[in-house]
């Protein structure tokens, strides 16, 4: 039997892709410019739309360049350790560290250099190695996925705006929830992340997806902009109804409950724990009228605007509204509504 082309699995990337390419074009081109107009960019959206994979799409492509090294480092981790141990532990880069004579042996990994001082500060032995990579031309894109406000990240992201003045061949893509990366660029001695541009994944193409499923089911065109109308463009959802499609030999219409089900539990549960009790209410108030029209949305909750802007404008950077129309607000992730409706208490 043929292996099933899409996943469930969050992060993995799947056989089956809708690629961003304007956006991923847009960083390759300011990372791999001979003057880089932006040596970072934050990665935002909702859970499941995609974050990883359009990381995972962008590093692919920068390590298939010349002089580029890629190291994905785990936020979990001491960041500036990982970098430095994963640096040089590749053959080629290693050799360049010792001709440089950068002994590395406090840290438990390098090797001794004869005749040279052990370095025994992180921060100063990375600066050693960057500008040895720089004078053998190379760059280095430091990937990180699900970053959030630790000691550890504002260490690294401390040393990483050091680096970057210091004009080292550094560059940074991190991904995370908007809260997370709203808690990190809002600490005041990370300056240069505040100021760092924000890639905020908006719905993918309806068409695409449309064309996508036709191919895979080979159906006719009604039926597969019927169903890529059911994602909304929803990154998680193109996968899941895909999926539970295919292991129903191509047939749709008995999946749909299943297809639901996935999406809230793997996904609407996590989400709706995050929102706050305001956040609830007004997501409440936007499912009860049926339309998005705000006024009516203000009429149902008895709220006048200055009390539901704030909430519209938050909820939209989360990514789990589109306020594209004027007057109305729409939910982007699919049958959401119907979730709300069902979790909402009083």
């Amino acid at each position: 039997m043929e292996k099933n082309p899409y996943t469930l699995v969050f992060g993995k990337e799947p056989t089956q892709i809708i690629s961003r390419a304007f956006q991923a074009t847009e960083i390759i081109d300011k990372f791999c410019n001979e003057s880089p107009t932006q040596q970072v960019f934050m990665i935002t959206g909702v859970r499941g739309t995609g974050k990883t994979v359009f990381m995972t799409e962008i590093s692919k492509k920068i390590k298939q360049k010349r002089d580029w090294i890629v190291v994905e480092l785990n936020p979990e981790r001491d960041l500036l350790k990982s970098l430095a141990s994963k640096l040089s532990s590749e053959d080629g880069l290693a050799k360049i560290f010792q001709s440089a004579k950068i002994n590395l042996s406090f840290f438990g990994f390098g090797l001794e250099v004869d005749g040279t001082v052990p370095i025994t500060d992180i921060e100063t032995a990375l600066e050693k190695m960057l500008e040895s990579l720089k004078k053998h031309s190379k760059k280095i894109l430091i990937t990180i996925d699900e970053a959030v406000n630790t000691p550890d990240m504002r260490a690294f992201a401390s040393a990483f705006q050091i680096f970057v003045r210091q004009d080292l061949p550094v560059f940074l893509l991190m991904t995370g929830l908007y809260e997370n990366i709203n808690n990190l660029q809002n600490e005041k001695s990370l300056t240069f992340l505040y100021r760092a541009p924000k890639v905020e994944l908006e719905p993918l193409n309806i068409g695409a997806i449309s064309r996508n499923y036709k191919k895979t089911f080979d159906i006719d065109d009604a039926s597969a902009l019927r169903m890529a109308k059911m994602t909304r463009g929803y990154s998680f959802a193109f996968q899941v109804l895909g999926y539970f499609t295919w292991e129903n030999g191509g047939q749709m219409e008995e999946i749909l409950d299943d297809y639901r089900q996935y999406l809230e539990d793997y996904v609407y549960d996590k989400i709706w724990s995050e929102l706050s009790k305001g956040d609830r209410r007004i997501v409440y108030g936007i499912a009860r009228s049926g339309n998005g029209k705000i006024s009516d949305i203000r009429e149902i909750l008895g709220i006048d605007t200055n009390q539901f802007n704030p909430y519209r404008k938050r909820l939209i950077k989360k990514g789990i509204l589109t306020g594209d129309e004027r007057g109305y607000v729409r939910f982007v992730l699919p049958v959401f509504e119907q979730f709300v409706l069902e979790n909402y208490n009083e």
